[in-house]
């Protein structure tokens, strides 16, 4: 029986960076060791490859075009549904360590028990760090998001600081049922571990990085390179990229085993779900890029890892059909017992933590990007929440922004629709992308062009302009009546 729900979400995690995913360099011992007790998702894509609308997206389980949560900063309402509002509504008590990149205020304000904000003396301690020498050569920096940190433990790390809080609470063995959200902020760049992390991650055991590709990938490309000096760097100052990428991650899997060993302790896990899960990847030196991008769709972006343990569900269980990160919402309101208000379109994900196969069949979509008509989307543009281009050039997205204002096509609308064996990306400006990811699972030759998957591509183009219009908008359930009565006249009319 399911009572009690923890939702461990480090942002901006690669699937591809887990050891249960396969990678040999990963120190990831406590979440191997809970994929081989829970059911692991092998290809989860996320719905955006920004944090705040993929979040909002697997809080709702609607598309990022369904309600216009495209940007950074279109987070959920009060009035809007969604999972913790549920959760809330049936009885949970919903209490949040951590980031917010997902609700309003208000919203907020209307579901949650609790919410744990770090002081800032603590947070100034622990994110005291100074650029790596290859991100500032001739004494200059070209924002490659590499740091050195001086910070000696990870007890000390604001992501730690929030899990403490999170242990406590579970150490007081609460009653009542209760939805822990643990929303943390590795391994988000800037890319620097804390002293006591550092050099975890064997250098020589990291796969051969995606290399830089000059035809077939959408030229914005080789501007974000540009505009932050990437094209500077070889491919050894990629790996380090990477290596301390891995030795973010490993930091995480600390957390984890922290938090899961306290549920054994507390005899909490013989009636709570704990699912990890992240809300998009990185490209962390991959085609010689760091971080993401709104556009941007390569699967090292869209597939995070999704592992979901219950005290029922069959272990060892690994699903190889896709599914969509927002499948989320519909998994936690099935094993909480609660019905949707509202449309949406996520599939609870209850038949394969009971060991069923997925659909081989399914598509997955991720959108992104924006349109020149709507200037309000871009970072960079000085508005509120938004760092302002003139008085920030200090910032570490001061040159992200700076692209977005200079080049807003760079960041044009995009789509992909994703199979298990092809992916298609169409855009609005820029390249459109064919991959077979049969024979290039790291994309790395554009076939858009290609004759030999011409009837492919028409298929794939068919099936997601029927998406859009399936997906195209969604009716409330409430009616409203049309009728006027009197007292509304009279209203109306100014006689009341």
């Amino acid at each position: 029986m399911v009572k009690n729900f923890i939702l461990f979400n480090p942002d901006e995690l690669r699937a591809d960076a887990l050891g249960c995913y396969g990678n040999p360099a990963a120190h990831t011992p406590n979440l191997d060791k809970l994929a081989e007790e829970a059911v692991r998702f092998e290809q989860c894509h996320v719905q955006h490859t920004v944090c705040t609308p993929s979040r909002c997206s697997f809080i709702t389980g609607l598309y990022p075009h369904n309600s216009g949560k495209r940007t950074l900063w279109n987070v959920i309402g009060e009035d809007e549904p969604h999972l913790f509002q549920y959760l809330c509504d049936a009885g949970y008590e919903i209490h949040w360590w951590g980031k917010n990149d997902m609700l309003s205020q208000n919203a907020a304000i209307k579901c949650l028990k609790s919410i744990d904000v770090i002081p800032d003396s603590i947070l100034k301690e622990c994110t005291e760090w100074e650029a790596h020498p290859i991100c500032k050569p001739d004494g200059k920096f070209y924002d490659s998001f590499l740091f050195e940190s001086n910070t000696s433990s990870i007890h000390k790390h604001p992501d730690f600081v929030n899990v403490r809080g999170a242990i406590e609470f579970l150490k007081s063995k609460p009653e009542k049922p209760f939805c822990l959200y643990l929303p943390l902020f590795f391994p988000h760049p800037p890319y620097c571990t804390t002293k006591d992390f550092k050099d975890i991650v064997d250098k020589d055991k990291i796969p051969s990085l995606r290399p830089v590709v000059e035809r077939g990938k959408p030229g914005f490309y080789n501007l974000i390179r540009k505009y932050r000096g990437l094209d500077r760097l070889n491919e050894d100052d990629f790996r380090e990229i990477r290596k301390v990428y891995l030795e973010q991650t490993a930091m995480i899997d600390y957390m984890v085993g922290e938090i899961i060993r306290t549920l054994n302790d507390t005899g909490l896990a013989e009636n709570t779900a704990f699912l990890f899960f992240s809300d998009h990847g990185d490209w962390a030196g991959d085609y010689g890029l760091v971080e993401k991008w709104p556009s941007g769709l390569d699967d090292t972006l869209t597939r995070v890892p999704f592992i979901i343990k219950t005290p029922d569900c069959k272990k060892g269980h690994v699903v190889k059909e896709p599914i969509e990160m927002f499948d989320m919402m519909a998994t936690v309101m099935e094993l909480a017992g609660i019905k949707a208000k509202h449309t949406n379109f996520a599939r609870s994900l209850v038949p394969q933590l009971r060991g069923v196969a997925g659909d081989p069949d399914r598509a997955v979509f991720t959108e992104g990007g924006y349109d020149v008509h709507e200037p309000h989307c871009f970072e960079g543009s000085g508005l509120k929440y938004d760092i302002s281009l003139q008085n920030s050039t200090g910032n570490i997205y001061y040159k992200k922004g700076l692209q977005q204002q200079e080049h807003p096509d760079s960041v044009c609308r995009s789509v992909m629709i994703r199979t298990k064996e092809f992916k298609l990306v169409i855009r609005t400006n820029w390249e459109n992308e064919f991959y077979d990811l049969k024979l290039d699972p790291q994309e790395l030759s554009n076939q858009y062009n290609s004759e030999a998957y011409k009837d492919i591509i028409a298929g794939l183009e068919d099936r997601l302009l029927q998406w859009y219009i399936r997906t195209s908008d969604t009716v409330p359930f409430e009616r409203q009546p049309r009728h006027f009565f009197n007292d509304t006249k009279s209203k109306i009319n100014g006689q009341i």
